[in-house]
């Protein structure tokens, strides 16, 4: 078999399926390795335990699935056309969803797309034992492996750049035991830009390439469980799932495009929602109106929590105070904690 020639196949196949780029890794993540288990060592995994769990096998794929001589790498564009990213984090009294969540829940879209990949692949190879995806379900290093594939490089902001089409795009892989060609890792092109760093409402990025996740909004609206720190509340602003502002700083986003899937598009008026109303869903609501999103993982307690972290840094009106005060005996402590916390901003 060809291998060149195979390898033309499946990127011309990753493209039928959607996916913007596909590229060719080793399995060396040495490098990586050292970077990771340095950056677990200060601690700034957080609550993410799962980030130091399974052995070698984060950074040795062969040990995760025996036999992998490569990983294929795709990417997929997922930015929403006309969602005014910028304005909604103006209008204090907004809510502000990472646009990655906007639409229905990636994980399922990119690996179902991954599992035809494989299943192509697996059809084409009849001696190959092994073609397996991976959309943020195993301990995979997906970043240091796109990079390693081509598809870009890893940023200031440790997400992974493409001079083509910015940062605005998720991560797949399949592990094979094919030994297809490598493709040319991606070269940094960041140079002596820090928009990113000078951006970041929390400082979370504490130095090029260094991303304290303690700090970071992202993972204090979304991993974080329990109290979110006083001193960084008044960062998150009105950002009550996820962040964005080191990917909307970035110059290479420029040259972003947008997403010709509309199941990333916004669903349930969450790209221009107000706060008080979605402070006012019950329970109920909320699983009728994120069942298929990755807002769902939060959870209720963590959604009320968030938002009402964003009403203590909304303006104050009468809509505002009754929206908090209507949740002050709330069961939940951490959700009381943090409306008792809003309503002393609005004091005075």
């Amino acid at each position: 078999m060809d291998l060149h020639q195979l390898k033309d196949k499946i990127q011309q196949w990753g493209r039928e399926l959607g996916f913007q780029q596909i590229g060719i890794a080793d399995t060396d993540l040495s490098i990586a390795e050292a970077d990771l288990k340095a950056w677990l060592a200060k601690g700034y995994q957080g609550q993410m335990e799962w980030m130091a769990a399974h052995g070698n096998k984060r950074f040795r794929p062969e040990e995760l699935e025996p036999g992998t001589l490569r990983v294929i790498s795709a990417r997929m564009d997922y930015l929403p056309p006309d969602t005014q990213p910028v304005k909604m984090l103006q209008e204090k009294d907004k809510a502000y969803v990472s646009r990655y969540a906007l639409g229905r829940d990636y994980h399922k879209l990119i690996r179902k797309r991954l599992a035809t990949l494989a299943s192509r692949i697996r059809e084409e190879v009849a001696d190959s034992q092994l073609a397996r995806a991976f959309v943020d379900s195993a301990p995979v290093m997906e970043k240091p492996l796109a990079a390693k594939a081509g598809l870009g490089w890893q940023g200031k902001h440790t997400l992974v750049l493409n001079r083509e089409a910015g940062s605005w795009f998720f991560l797949g892989e399949i592990y094979t035991d094919i030994p297809l060609p490598v493709d040319t890792p991606g070269e940094d092109h960041c140079g002596k830009c820090k928009a990113c760093i000078t951006v970041c409402p929390t400082d979370a990025i504490v130095a090029p390439y260094q991303l304290d996740a303690r700090r970071c909004i992202s993972y204090l609206t979304i991993e974080h469980d329990g109290s979110i720190p006083e001193d960084l509340r008044p960062g998150i602003g009105n950002r009550i799932f996820g962040c964005d502002d080191c990917q909307l700083m970035c110059p290479w986003n420029r040259f972003a495009q947008h997403t010709g899937e509309t199941d990333f598009h916004p669903r349930h008026g969450l790209g221009d929602s107000d706060l008080v109303t979605l402070f006012g869903w019950n329970e109920e609501e909320f699983l009728e109106r994120t069942a298929g999103s990755a807002i769902r993982r939060a959870g209720y307690e963590k959604w009320l929590r968030n938002i009402a972290v964003a009403l203590g840094n909304a303006p104050t009106s009468e809509g505002v105070i009754l929206a908090l005060n209507a949740r002050r005996n709330h069961p939940d402590e951490t959700v009381q904690e943090h409306v008792q916390w809003a309503l002393e901003q609005h004091q005075g």
